[in-house]
């Protein structure tokens, strides 16, 4: 069957106003994928076939941002939630092969686990604390994920900045370099935990649909599953750039 790594005819789309972010999570075998978190390696080959004929490049995140602050165009940030130890096996040799980096998003709590915060399986290992510097030195960036992929709305106070702080300077200490970007658990953020992934350093945070109005702190991000193909991929790219705002267009009560 020939693959749909086509888009449909050209149209005039709306400039984009946030960059445009790909949430990807396991990188292994979609049969048995009750949140609809998985895609297979041959399908993200695809999926990164059909950006790269459209004249997009994935890159992680501080680098597409970090591209867009000096004009620069033809990027996309591609995400990989959670730190599934696939990523190494299953995920890199296809992102190598396009020319492509990512953001991979740890749990340094749970190093060597698994994803026990899904109730519905399957149980997928996480990366150690060695297959995160592996990580790292592949050139990819590496990213906070919390401690523990807990919901950080519905912490107290010291709980959060465990997750945020602590979750920081653990990554600090196992890739000797803190991470400039974190990443909600669940896609959830309110202004509370926003201000306390500022307080503890970070430079931007990845959510999925946030609760508060988009900012550099409050990136929303598009999920990408095994059923996207070239038709729903140009589809969800035209619903990013029709929906989101660009940070300081908050208008009155806006984030700050």
């Amino acid at each position: 069957m020939t693959a749909d790594t086509s888009a449909p005819p050209a149209r005039t789309l709306p400039p984009r106003s946030q960059p445009w972010i790909l949430t990807y999570h396991s990188v292994s075998d979609p049969t048995d994928d009750p949140y609809g978190i998985t895609v297979s390696a041959d399908r993200l080959d695809e999926q990164l076939t059909w950006l790269r004929r459209r004249g997009l490049t994935g890159v992680g995140v501080a680098e597409l941002l970090g591209a867009r602050a000096r004009g620069q165009r033809g990027l996309v940030g591609l995400t990989f939630d959670d730190g599934y130890a696939d990523f190494l096996d299953e995920a890199f040799p296809v992102l190598l092969a396009h020319g492509c980096t990512a953001t991979v998003f740890v749990l340094p709590g749970r190093p060597g686990g698994s994803n026990t915060w899904d109730p519905l399986g399957p149980r997928r290992p996480l990366l150690t604390e060695e297959g995160i510097r592996a990580v790292a030195a592949a050139g990819m960036e590496v990213g906070s994920h919390g401690m523990l992929h807990r919901d950080l709305t519905a912490l107290s106070d010291d709980e959060l900045r465990q997750e945020t702080h602590g979750s920081r300077d653990a990554l600090d200490r196992i890739v000797r370099q803190a991470p400039s970007g974190f990443c909600y658990p669940y896609g959830t953020v309110d202004r509370r935990v926003a201000e306390s992934v500022r307080e503890a350093g970070y430079t931007y945070g990845c959510a999925l649909a946030p609760g508060v109005p988009p900012g550099p702190l409050t990136l929303p991000r598009t999920h990408v599953s095994h059923c996207d193909r070239g038709a729903r991929l140009w589809a969800k790219e035209v619903r990013h750039r029709l929906r989101r705002r660009p940070p300081g267009a908050e208008g009155p009560g806006g984030a700050g």
